[in-house]
């Protein structure tokens, strides 16, 4: 008769995750198959994670995916294939969402601050300058800008506060009266009406007022009502609070006449 097979049932008593193998008759080994670590009888799993962070990256996590195999991901706020991994800095790029006027720092890995720099004000995000700067990088406010610049009125560039109601851009295009009024020689007048000295007064401090001195010496009319501000009954405030370091820009759909 032949030999007895101490393999043949139930894989002689091995693992199912090992391979018996016949030595001599009515004898076996039992190896535990790649990938497993054990005596043959009992075999578990080989977690590659549990040594050396599985070849991984120290900003890397380790996750078994079977039998000693595992993969590598990079740790929010790096970067790489998981065997390597660098630290991403947030403010490398784009100044890290940052006001192109502020300073950002990389504080922790998926963190950065923005702060205004100096001679700026804002949140980090949103950084202005003085109102005089401010006017030319606002297409809404840029007109306003170059007839001040034209007729060489700087009052405005002092460290104020002021209070700025401009007429848009478009409005002062379009309004026949203003070639009218430089050609007389009044248009700064004209300006200096839109302008006021001492305060910077938010929309909020303007629907509590009703009478404000202008630069130019004439009042202005402040009403509030069905949540719009009109002054002098007729221009309406349709953007506000543009906070500068020396004061604060309103815009206005009219033009201002003293």
């Amino acid at each position: 008769s032949s030999a007895i097979d101490a393999c043949e049932t139930s894989n002689g008593g091995c693992s199912a995750k090992a391979e018996c193998r016949r030595t001599t008759p009515g004898n076996r080994v039992c190896v535990c198959n790649a990938g497993y670590t054990g005596d043959g009888i009992v075999c578990i799993e080989i977690n590659p994670c549990l040594e050396n962070n599985g070849g991984c990256d120290r900003n890397a996590e380790c996750t078994q995916t079977g039998p000693n195999q595992a993969v590598c991901n990079c740790l929010k706020g790096y970067s790489g294939d998981g065997k390597r991994c660098t630290y991403i800095s947030l403010c490398s790029q784009n100044n890290g969402g940052c006001s192109e006027f502020a300073i950002c720092n990389d504080t922790e890995q998926t963190e950065r601050t923005c702060t205004c720099k100096h001679n700026y004000i804002g949140d980090g995000f949103k950084c202005r300058g003085n109102i005089f700067q401010e006017l030319l990088r606002d297409s809404n406010t840029s007109r306003f800008y170059f007839h001040l610049e034209a007729l060489s009125i700087r009052d405005i560039a002092g460290p104020g506060p002021f209070t700025l109601f401009v007429p848009r851009t478009d409005i002062l295009n379009s309004d026949p009266r203003v070639k009218d009024w430089i050609a007389r020689g009044t248009m700064a007048q004209v300006l200096r009406y839109h302008m006021v000295g001492c305060a910077s007064l938010l929309y909020n401090d303007l629907t509590t007022i009703t009478n404000i001195t202008s630069l130019h010496g004439d009042p202005i009319h402040i009403r509030y009502s069905q949540n719009s501000l009109v002054l002098n009954n007729k221009a309406e405030v349709v953007l506000s609070d543009a906070v500068g370091t020396n004061g604060v820009i309103h815009v206005i759909n009219q033009i201002l006449v003293p």
